[in-house]
């Protein structure tokens, strides 16, 4: 039962239910004061419209929101669902209806198809002859308009049905005010559950890209949008943005799509800093013209057709959308929600909400941004204190080890015990290249953005290969491999180096590999060498084929060579060019 349906009168007429003067004060001051209950919107809407019809014995009643000169929403009671959907599409707001928006004063006919603006009825609409209109007004302000037709019994609609009604009207105006709020706050607190959820995926280490999706998603539900996108600037050009993240309908096709930074919502949200709002995307200018099948990279789903799951096909069409600046690290990036035609446009009050979150957002984005960036240059820190802490103590004292025992060679009359003096000598000048190794690596973050290089992805590769091996290999890098060596060159080293590893845990049964990189002003060298069974008895692999041809590539060699105490050496040597 509605909140209005307690308001049941004791007497009858021949044509409905009638009201008594002492019944219709009392269910009044009812009213007014359930109507003072109610919280959520759209319920309150239905209770006055109910109320209205119940206090006046009106047959029909509804209640028309004004917006933008017209009606953007229109509540009727009294007719059933098959009959309103026989009847099409809702008024607009013209004729007799539209005399109130017009003129917003309370309107009493006796027969309404008499009045000059009658437009008349539409097909399957049920005939209506008296007539009783009321602005609605929220803080001085007309919110919206109550109707009221044919009265039971057969009379018209008389002064206290309209004194009757326009105190309702005030009381709804205050209910309505009341219920605004209360949706206000609820969508407040919602939006700030959402921002919350956002900064503690931050915080916890989230992936950047991942915390965008989660902005997206979060944000086309509060508003109730129906597809929300991320737009970051496309590189190298600043004149176009890119769709980076995209959810709801539609988004599977417009992902990775372009539109123009001149000439598009997003991109007007992005050059003047400040949200972009449009009522219908179908009719507005502002918005980027595309079409369904366009295929040239263009979003065509953005701001024209929806489509329709995977298939392609078109399906429902966009109609209200907004665009909010989004300045991220790589440069100022959109918001855009957009809903389904038909639908409600964005109030003044959503754009507010949705441009503080994507503020918001963006704060909690650079705020994990400078976390990361401090958590780096603390690890950068404590990496030089290791490598000084090696330099300093580590390799001093196997040097002055290594010197000790050479000086002491000349010392030793058994040959065999100074050979063994000597072999001891050049193991310490091995684990000083080493440790000199890891320190230039501990120092450097390579050339690209991300920290990469050739010295770290060839530390990894190692690194991964300790696992089909079971034991890690030994590394030793020479030279300034990632100044020297250019990138290309850098990529087909880093796969050979990762095949020679892998045939070695495929075929070589080694217990000890060893990896080394050397770079000269003329070539540089890798030499990977296992101490397994030998290539003779080790099964023929393409892998070779492979690494000659990359060698070859670079006008380089490659050598497979057997060392004097078994095993196998690979030698793949290409010429560096000035």
């Amino acid at each position: 039962m509605s909140e209005s349906q307690q308001y049941a009168p004791a007497a009858s007429g021949p044509h409905g239910p009638q009201l008594h003067e002492p019944d219709r004060v009392r269910a009044l001051l009812d009213a007014v004061m359930s109507l003072g209950r109610g919280l959520e919107l759209p319920q309150v809407l239905r209770g006055i419209v109910e109320a209205a019809v119940t206090l006046t014995d009106a047959e029909y009643g509804a209640l028309g929101v004004v917006g933008d000169g017209q009606l953007s929403q229109f509540l009727p009671v009294g007719m059933s669902d098959e009959l309103i959907g026989s009847i099409g599409r809702t008024p607009c707001g013209h004729g007799i209806l539209g005399e109130l928006i017009r003129n917003p004063a309370p309107l009493r006919l006796t027969d309404l198809t008499s009045h000059p603006h009658s437009y008349g009825f539409p097909a399957n609409h049920p005939p209506m002859r008296t007539f009783l209109g009321v602005p609605v007004r929220v803080r001085d302000e007309v919110f919206g308009n109550l109707y009221l037709t044919e009265k039971r019994g057969g009379g018209s609609f008389d002064a206290d049905d309209e004194a009757v009604l326009t105190t309702l009207s005030t009381a709804a105006g205050v209910a309505i005010d009341n219920a605004r709020m209360y949706h206000e706050s609820r969508r407040r607190e919602r939006w700030l559950e959402a921002l919350g959820e956002i900064t503690r995926s931050l915080l916890s280490g989230t992936d950047a890209d991942e915390v965008l999706r989660l902005i997206a998603e979060r944000a086309r539900e509060v508003a109730g949008a129906d597809c929300a996108a991320v737009l970051l600037p496309a590189a190298p050009s600043a004149d176009q943005l890119t769709v980076a993240v995209a959810c709801g309908t539609g988004a599977s096709r417009i992902t990775g799509l372009r539109v123009p930074a001149d000439g598009s919502l997003p991109g007007m949200a992005v050059r003047s800093g400040r949200p972009v709002v449009s009522a219908d995307l179908r009719a507005d200018p502002r918005a980027y013209p595309l079409g369904p099948g366009t295929g040239t990279g263009t979003a065509e789903a953005l701001n024209g057709a929806a489509l329709d799951g995977e298939s392609g096909e078109p399906g429902e069409v966009y109609g209200p959308a907004v665009a909010v600046p989004l300045q991220v690290d790589t440069g100022c990036g959109a918001l855009r929600l957009s809903r389904l035609a038909g639908r409600p446009a964005f109030d003044d009050a959503e754009v507010r909400l949705i441009s503080g979150f994507a503020d918001q957002a963006v704060i909690a984005l650079e705020l994990a941004r400078r976390r990361a960036e401090s958590e780096e240059l603390t690890v950068l820190h404590d990496r030089d204190r290791i490598a000084r802490d090696l330099h300093d103590l580590a390799i001093q004292r196997l040097f002055a080890t290594g010197i000790t025992l050479q000086s002491a060679t000349r010392l030793i009359e058994r040959p065999e015990a100074a050979e063994r003096v000597g072999r001891a000598v050049n193991d310490l000048d091995t684990t000083i290249k080493i440790i000199r190794s890891t320190i230039f690596g501990l120092r450097t973050t390579g050339d690209g953005k991300d920290g990469r290089g050739l010295r770290r992805d060839l530390t990894e590769t190692v690194r991964r290969a300790g696992g089909p091996l079971g034991f890690t290999p030994a590394l030793r890098i020479d030279g300034p491999v990632d100044a020297a060596v250019p990138d290309d060159l850098a990529q087909h080293l880093v796969a050979v180096t990762a095949e020679a590893l892998s045939n070695a845990a495929r075929h070589a049964c080694a217990r000890r590999l060893d990896v080394a990189l050397s770079v000269t002003a003329d070539a540089v060298t890798l030499a990977v060498t296992d101490d397994g069974v030998g290539v003779g008895a080790a099964p023929h692999t393409g892998g070779l084929a492979n690494m000659r041809a990359r060698a070859e590539m670079h006008g380089g060699r490659l050598a497979v060579e057997t060392p004097e105490d078994g095993g196998t050496r690979i030698v793949w040597c290409v010429p560096l060019s000035d």
